[in-house]
């Protein structure tokens, strides 16, 4: 289990982990199942745990007052789940994180993921590197949302991650992109034409 989170560090930092810097991740993370539909983290908790996802599919979405689910993320494999917000500032997630499949994960604490940056060079440049990213895909989302048809955000999505299409049902990838399930449904109608 823990040989796919080496071979991810080792894939985003060019610094090569040593035997001992290993041995401590191998120590520091620990695993934990959840069944599909369990929760990682439910509304009003403070997130403990950011997961790295090992197997399986996840996603994190808040519930308005009429009940409707709004998703913010989807993980998969090689993702890493938790609420930045809650787990950084200590305040109660205004989200929920489910499994949306059997899941498989690798879970540490925020501050045990300082101590090891601190410790292991190659971890600190991973999470660098990982924050650059999100805040380039956020960034990109929150432009696509705000600027784009509801056809090209689809069409983006679909061209940048087949791999959620594939996993994940037609009305939580609609309301990933902020349209209904029926606005979905005709424009991948529409793009079999």
């Amino acid at each position: 289990m823990h040989a796919k989170l080496i071979a991810y560090i080792s894939q985003y930092a060019n610094l090569p982990l040593t035997s001992e810097e290993q041995a401590l991740i191998v120590a520091t993370f620990q695993p934990k199942k959840l069944r599909k539909k369990q929760y990682f983290l439910q509304e009003g908790d403070v997130c403990k745990h950011a997961g790295f996802i090992v197997k399986g599919a996840m996603r994190q979405y808040s519930v308005d007052e009429k009940g409707a689910e709004h998703i913010v993320h989807l993980f998969i494999e090689n993702y890493w789940a938790n609420d930045r917000e809650s787990s950084t500032m200590l305040t109660p997630s205004k989200y929920n994180i489910d499994a949306w499949e059997d899941t498989e994960l690798l879970i540490i604490t925020r501050a045990e993921m300082l101590d090891l940056m601190d410790k292991i060079p190659a971890m600190a440049q991973m999470i660098r590197l990982m924050d650059e990213r999100n805040a380039i895909a956020s960034q990109r989302r929150l432009s696509s949302t705000i600027s784009n048809t509801a056809e090209k955000r689809y069409e983006e999505f679909a061209a940048h991650h087949q791999q959620f299409i594939q996993r994940f049902p037609q009305h939580i990838i609609a309301s990933f992109l902020g349209i209904t399930k029926e606005t979905l449904s005709r424009i991948r109608k529409q793009g079999t034409k």
